[in-house]
């Protein structure tokens, strides 16, 4: 892997150390492909509803964060208001954030229903604004590739770091 991958991969890794209460976090592209997650896995002391993201797959919050994403584009551009910069859904059992990377690559976090949404919004908007100028559509091939050469879920962010 690149450097720029490597670099990106404990971005995220560094992402869900630092901020309390993020269940996963997914990197989607525009086309609604999954290209980085974070280990599922790690959180093993939260309830087992809840311990792993939705249904407790990284395709699945990609596939979540791909249409809510898609559906809040669709809605700024009927009402004609610009882009969209980040999304916030606030649920019984947690919330689920997105936000714009870059040529429509999104970040998407699923967090417990306890968390600061202030500081998940702040430490999303900190990982877009170092990721944002190194995702490439180079990079974002190279980890498309990397993504489907690992089964969803098996690759650990401490690797990356």
């Amino acid at each position: 892997m690149s450097r720029e991958a490597r670099n990106l991969q404990w971005l995220l890794a560094n992402l869900v150390e630092e901020v309390p209460g993020l269940l996963s976090v997914a990197v989607v592209s525009s086309d609604g492909l999954l290209l980085l997650s974070s280990d599922p896995g790690r959180h093993a002391e939260q309830p087992a509803a809840r311990s792993q993201g939705p249904r407790g797959s990284s395709a699945d919050l990609a596939t979540i964060v791909s249409g809510v994403g898609s559906l809040t584009i669709g809605a700024a551009k009927v009402m004609g208001f610009g882009n969209v910069k980040q999304t916030m859904v606030a649920m019984d059992e947690g919330s689920l954030f997105v936000m714009s990377i870059s040529d429509g690559s999104l970040l998407g976090a699923h967090a417990n229903p306890d968390c600061d949404m202030s500081v998940v919004a702040y430490h999303m908007a900190l990982f877009v604004g170092r990721a944002g100028h190194v995702l490439t559509p180079e990079l974002r091939s190279e980890l498309r590739r990397s993504m489907q050469s690992e089964p969803i879920g098996s690759k650990s962010m401490e690797s990356a770091k």
